[in-house]
């Protein structure tokens, strides 16, 4: 009786990671699996997969880099008139992309985003506000990306 009680237990564990997503069955968190499926509705919906967001400048700047996928969804994320946002989750503090006075904001834009490449965005981190580690939210127009976790 042992034996077959033993047998149910392995199988019902077997069936349940089948079951999972790929990321949740390979032991990953919840979070991974729930980030891993937000990055899918990015790509359907808007044409991107975020690449990365990361700390520079010694702290004093906040970089996210996206690549096109679709350049035709995408499109509403070069757009000049746009101002992006970089939001702080724990903080709710709003970060902006700086401009200078030679060079404009510091993003990359294009009226007809090119398939493949990467795009990037500085966003000024004044006081260090996000950190590595922080969970950040970016919006350009009716653009969203939540849970964004910085390197």
């Amino acid at each position: 009786m042992k034996l077959k009680l033993t047998s149910v237990a392995l199988v019902l564990a077997a069936a349940t990671f089948l079951a999972l997503p790929g990321e949740l069955a390979a032991g990953a968190s919840p979070d991974l699996g729930r980030a891993a499926l937000d990055m899918k509705r990015l790509e359907k919906r808007w044409g991107i997969e975020v690449a990365s967001v990361r700390l520079s400048a010694n702290g004093k700047m906040v970089d996210f880099r996206y690549k096109v996928t679709d350049p035709d969804k995408a499109t509403e994320l070069g757009d000049r008139e746009a101002k992006p946002l970089l939001i702080d989750q724990a903080s709710g503090s709003t970060l902006l992309v700086p401009k200078t006075p030679k060079i404009g904001p510091l993003r990359q834009t294009a009226q007809k985003p090119e398939p493949g490449k990467v795009y990037f965005m500085l966003f000024a981190n004044p006081g260090n506000v996000v950190k590595a580690g922080s969970k950040v939210a970016v919006a350009i127009g009716d653009f969203r990306a939540e849970n964004l976790t910085v390197e």
